[in-house]
């Protein structure tokens, strides 16, 4: 029965209001602008050489049995690139004096050249300064503070390959590469070789300014500090109206709910950002995550089911069994030992049966009433033609048809002298309910003094608690995770036929 009393309280999910789409899709786009804008930061200084030339090489091989040149594409134009890497700036990114003053002293040899022989004093004075310089860099490694090692290995390499000698070094093939000997009748095809083969790689070193905490100078906290404010308003006016519209939230259960917007206030792994911008696009109604959001949700309780389903069975178990140790199954049999308390004056074992046998007279009984008198007449007629009697009853004339009609009577009247006394049982009868009751209350009795006084007790409870223990090792511990796909795909097609009508 109901509680008229009962006050029931309805939880609607929150429906979303049409009006706040075009706010909602403002700020994903925002939301969105920023992220390009922390992933083009992240990822400038490792592509940095990228953004440099503007080209990408397919194909390239070099290794110590295959070299393959590749075919470099041109992605973007230099005007671009010339812009684009302005933001060296931003990142505290300088060029490197070694190899910048390198690369200038070449072209100073380059345009003495035009005007003086090789064997000049101001070609041998440039040229020497370059042999100089050469091994500075390599032996001091110009581009670790840049990360790029690989870049002087493969000039190294290059130059080697360039320059043969019996050491098989950089250095030397340096120091014989800036000879005039070496430019002797070449020398176009030796500055040729060098702004394709080494200048570039030259030109993309670079130095980065340390501030005094010892980091690298970093100034893109000044572009993003606007959209942070932006978002941290936003982030303070969204959870205000939230903790007033809904009833016993805070503002702060308010930011609890919208944690994910944290990650756009604090400069702090801002390539987490990509979260809360995906679920901004979905609020805005740009893409929808209800199907990866089923299917999420539906993998964890693929993971998570099985354990807790194994635990909380387990558990039961277990405390049925140290309850069975504790004496409770004897004290549950034992009612005399304490007061029975009965909430509502009935008997329920009693009404059950009369329940029971309700259903069975009025309902059960005079549907199969025709079926059950044929089987009482066969059984009849069985029993007659195995009585001594049977034989000579059938020599007299009609004999058979008056066996037959006397099993049939018998039939018939059995079955409503068995229908008439549960029709009898049915009624009220005071005295009835009492010797039911006490039929039932002498049967438990007797079954617990039998069972206490032989001792068998003990061995049911002994038993009990090895079949309990034998269900955990045979069933409860094998749940596996196929189980609780089965029943995901049971709960999916139960969702999907309701959906259906």
């Amino acid at each position: 029965m109901t509680n008229p009393n009962r006050v029931t309280t309805r939880i609607r999910k929150p429906r979303f209001n049409p009006r706040h789409l075009w706010l909602e899709r403002l700020m994903a786009m925002i939301a969105v602008a920023n992220l390009i804008i922390v992933g083009f930061d992240l990822s400038y200084v490792p592509l940095r050489d990228f953004w440099h030339s503007g080209q990408v090489t397919v194909g390239g091989i070099n290794s110590a049995y295959l070299k393959l040149d590749g075919i470099e594409l041109d992605l973007i134009p230099e005007s671009v690139s010339q812009i684009v890497t302005k933001y060296d700036a931003v990142k505290g990114i300088i060029p490197n004096t070694n190899t910048t003053e390198y690369l200038a002293k070449v072209d100073q040899l380059q345009q003495a050249l035009t005007t003086n022989d090789l064997n000049s004093p101001l070609v041998n004075n440039i040229m020497g300064d370059l042999r100089r310089r050469s091994l500075e860099i390599i032996q001091t490694n110009a581009f670790s503070q840049a990360h790029k090692t690989a870049n002087l290995e493969r000039i190294k390499n290059r130059m080697r390959s360039h320059i043969p000698n019996r050491d098989n070094t950089a250095e030397t093939a340096f120091w014989l590469f800036w000879t005039p000997v070496h430019f002797e009748g070449k020398v176009d095809q030796e500055f040729e070789f060098f702004q394709r083969e080494i200048q570039p790689l030259m030109a993309r070193n670079y130095d980065r300014l340390v501030g005094e905490n010892r980091a690298y100078v970093d100034y893109f906290g000044l572009i993003d500090f606007p959209i942070g404010m932006l978002f941290a308003f936003e982030f303070l006016v969204r959870t205000w109206f939230i903790s007033r519209r809904r009833t016993g939230v805070s503002w702060l259960d308010a930011m609890l709910w919208r944690w994910y917007d944290l990650f756009f206030i604090f400069p702090i792994w801002r390539w987490l950002r990509i979260l809360p911008v995906i679920i901004r696009l979905n609020q805005a109604r740009f893409i929808n995550l209800n199907a990866i959001q089923r299917q999420v949700s539906q993998g964890i309780v693929a993971e998570i089911a099985e354990d807790v389903t194994e635990v909380v069975i387990i558990r039961i178990i277990n405390q049925i069994q140290t309850s069975i140790r504790n004496g409770e199954l004897g004290r549950l049999l034992s009612q005399s030992s304490h007061a029975y308390i009965d909430i509502n004056n009935t008997n329920e074992i009693a009404e059950i049966i009369r329940i029971v046998v309700t259903v069975v007279v009025e309902q059960v009984l005079p549907a199969i009433q025709p079926e059950a008198e044929t089987l009482l007449q066969y059984s009849f007629d069985k029993a007659l033609k195995q009585s001594p009697a049977y034989q000579g009853i059938k020599l007299l004339p009609g004999g058979d048809r008056t066996l037959t009609g006397l099993s049939r009577q018998l039939g018939t009247q059995a079955y409503s002298a068995f229908s008439g006394a549960l029709q009898t049982v049915l009624a009220e009868d005071k005295q009835f309910d009492r010797l039911m009751e006490s039929l039932i209350a002498n049967v438990g009795k007797i079954m617990s003094n039998e069972l206490q006084g032989r001792k068998s007790l003990s061995q049911i409870e002994f038993l009990l608690i090895d079949l309990l223990e034998e269900i955990k090792i045979n069933y409860v511990e094998r749940l596996s995770k196929e189980d609780i796909e089965d029943i995901l795909e049971q709960t999916r097609s139960l969702r999907q036929l309701t959906i259906n009508k």
